[in-house]
């Protein structure tokens, strides 16, 4: 990753957050630009020798015995996505984009399966979000994402949704009611990409010029896992 003119590792960037004290960023969520400030600012302080003393010593450090060195590996790869692309910005899906493409793609359509068949195949899986992604432009998938993160994560929709089983609430996206009709098959796509970050998914790439498109699935984060958060994190 570039920054300050030179070109920084995993670990180096994740050492420099770390000693800058990124972790107490967490809550709230904070921003790109706001963990790309932090981490700026901590390399021009530290210095390219600097750098690679306190990575030398971020290496022996576990994330089990100090939470922060995991926060910071994960603001890193975060980063690192960030700026995956030039001339544009780009994230991971969130758990209601992915679960949008897998409902829109052919898998499992016509016939019931259960959560361990699809978790035990996540090539399949992610075969059939990046399907589903290219049914609909990459702006209405953002917004048919945030359309079903409502429907399942807001405490208040979920309520209204018990009270009248086929999801069908008041005043839900027009869009949203036409693309994605089957309450249950809506159900288990959030729900099985909620619970299952194993499972790969590709990014959204917001350009400079404008617009969305879906880019490229990125090799696995910390852990093994494919970062999804219920909402956009830009």
């Amino acid at each position: 990753m570039l920054v300050a003119g030179l070109e920084w590792s995993a670990t180096e960037v994740a050492a420099a957050l770390f000693e800058a004290g990124a972790d107490e960023l967490a809550v709230p969520v904070p921003s790109t630009d706001v963990l790309y400030g932090a981490l700026d600012a901590s390399v021009r302080e530290l210095g390219p020798a600097g750098v690679a003393e306190v990575a030398g010593h971020f290496k022996t450090l576990g994330g089990e015995e100090f939470p922060e060195v995991g926060v910071c590996r994960t603001f890193a790869y975060r980063l690192a996505l960030s700026f995956w692309y030039a001339g544009a910005r780009s994230r991971p899906m969130t758990v209601g984009e992915a679960a949008v493409a897998l409902y829109l793609s052919d898998a499992y359509r016509h016939h019931q399966v259960d959560a361990y068949t699809w978790r035990r195949a996540p090539l399949l899986v992610s075969r059939a979000i990046r399907q589903g992604a290219a049914v609909v432009p990459a702006e209405n998938l953002v917004r048919l994402g945030e359309a079903m993160t409502r429907e399942f994560a807001a405490p208040v929709t979920r309520a209204v949704t018990q009270v009248n089983p086929s999801g069908v609430t008041p005043g839900r996206d027009w869009l949203y009611r036409q693309a994605l009709p089957d309450y249950h098959r809506r159900r288990f796509c959030f729900d099985l990409l909620r619970a299952d970050t194993r499972q790969p998914s590709p990014l959204i790439v917001r350009l400079d010029g404008g617009g969305y498109t879906v880019g490229a699935t990125p090799p696995a984060g910390p852990g093994g896992t494919w970062r999804r958060a219920l909402r956009a994190e830009w």
